[in-house]
């Protein structure tokens, strides 16, 4: 048996299997036949920029494959740009969103209230009491005590708050342990075993208007197998519940699904849907899934500019200008993004291990170790790959660096959907008491 490490694919590889991407010999790396090079011109670096075109396809393929099965709701946390949210509200698209904040968004871009589904285990009282004045359509219900302070608040209200279960089924998604959400341990929903008799408790308690259950395992799932076992359990729960008199109309299927960053083989929206249907398909059920990665990921590139090149052993070190500010899941999970340049010149030449980081003042600021790259010249640029799903949303201004601007392209133009921070903006509403203001200076300048 083979046990070699799998060689990290090629600029060749990587740009075949993103059919948004292409090399063109004179314009370099471009994103829906938008040259990004003009807009690294145009705009400077490090910036976002995101493929329309690629979102809209990406919705269609997995709407589609889920036609007369499933209501398809995005997850706002993988990117809440108002652009990104209209355009998915365009599509038909709900909302999955997790605070007052992304629930104000997704009604900003256009999203009925009726179609937002509430999740999140540390809902606090105005934020529910937000989602029942707006009327959201779905609250998911994260433990028993969570149970009793929406029928209160809802109580109080003079409403009915319409609730799922969220079950918590102890099942390994094989997913980082960071983004897995579906075991025992982990702090999210209720154990399967409790879920008969808090669903009969939840059905009689004022307040309270019981729809279903939902399930969500974790992020970046790429088998199909934790779908089937999750779903097994949830149609096992169904069963149970309606043998006990319970009605059940509604199934949060959770989103999860993920891409291929590396030399993952990313599970097709066919073959979620056959999971789905296998368990779910013939329970008389209004099923609801909720991507976010899987719609915005790949249609995200983040480009960025070399510093220098450090030249150290084992590898160079090349410095962009780019940090984990800006991209944060490389530090955080370890991930691992294709990292192309833009010239076609530079993609063209022979490539070396180095190391790819940040100019942020912590060794977890970096994108890349041994990665093949050619020798890069100060001012040469790179586009890092698949970064439209918890890129620009995890950004922080650490280090006192401004955010990075964001960019839309379409019908092979570029819009700007939000400019780059200035610096002055990064004490903006910042105040300095006056006891601090009004001291005399007990220091002298130094000359």
């Amino acid at each position: 048996m083979d046990l070699s490490p799998i060689p990290d694919p090629t600029f060749a590889e990587l740009i075949a299997l993103r059919p948004h991407l292409s090399l063109d010999a004179l314009a370099g790396l471009m994103l829906d036949d938008v040259p990004l090079a003009a807009i690294a011109d145009a705009l400077g670096t490090p910036v976002w920029v995101y493929a329309a075109g690629a979102m809209r396809a990406r919705y269609r393929a997995l709407a589609g494959a889920l036609k007369n099965l499933a209501r398809v709701h995005y997850a706002v946390k993988a990117n809440d740009h108002l652009a990104v949210l209209a355009l998915f509200a365009a599509e038909g698209a709900g909302a999955d969103v997790v605070s007052l904040g992304e629930l104000r968004r997704a009604r900003r871009a256009g999203i009925d209230a009726r179609d937002v589904v509430f999740s999140g285990v540390g809902k606090t009282p105005d934020e529910l009491r937000a989602a029942l004045a707006e009327g959201v359509g779905q609250i998911n219900v994260e433990s028993a005590e969570e149970l009793e302070m929406i029928a209160a608040l809802a109580r109080a209200m003079g409403k009915r708050a319409p609730i799922a279960l969220r079950v918590n089924p102890d099942i390994d998604a094989g997913t980082h342990p960071k983004i897995t959400t579906g075991r025992r341990e982990n702090k999210f929903g209720i154990p399967a075993a409790a879920i008969p008799a808090l669903y009969a408790h939840a059905s009689q308690l004022a307040g309270i208007a019981t729809l279903g259950l939902a399930v969500h395992i974790g992020s970046q799932i790429t088998s199909a197998q934790p779908f089937r076992a999750a779903f097994a359990e949830i149609a096992a729960l169904v069963g149970a519940l309606r043998g006990a008199g319970q009605v059940v109309r509604r199934i949060d299927c959770g989103g999860g699904l993920g891409i291929s960053y590396r030399h993952e083989t990313a599970l097709s929206p066919e073959a979620f849907a056959g999971a789905l249907r296998a368990s779910l398909g013939g329970l008389d059920l209004e099923l609801i899934v909720e991507p976010g990665r899987w719609l915005v990921g790949p249609a995200g590139v983040l480009l960025a500019s070399v510093v220098l090149v450090k030249h150290a052993a084992p590898y160079p070190f090349v410095v962009l200008d780019a940090a984990m500010n800006d991209l944060l899941r490389p530090a955080l999970y370890d991930a691992w993004h294709g990292i192309v340049p833009l010239a076609a010149a530079d993609a063209a030449r022979g490539s070396a291990p180095h190391a790819i980081v940040g100019p942020v003042c912590e060794s977890s600021d970096a994108f890349a170790t041994a990665r093949a790259l050619p020798p890069l010249a100060p001012g040469a640029r790179v586009a890092i790959l698949d970064v439209g799903a918890y890129g620009a949303v995890m950004s922080s201004t650490y280090n006192a660096r401004p955010l990075a601007a964001e960019v839309m392209v379409a019908d092979g133009g570029f819009t700007v959907i939000r400019p780059r921070q200035e610096i002055a903006d990064l004490w903006r509403g910042e105040t300095v008491p006056e006891f601090i203001a009004n001291r005399p200076a007990c220091g002298r300048a130094m000359t």
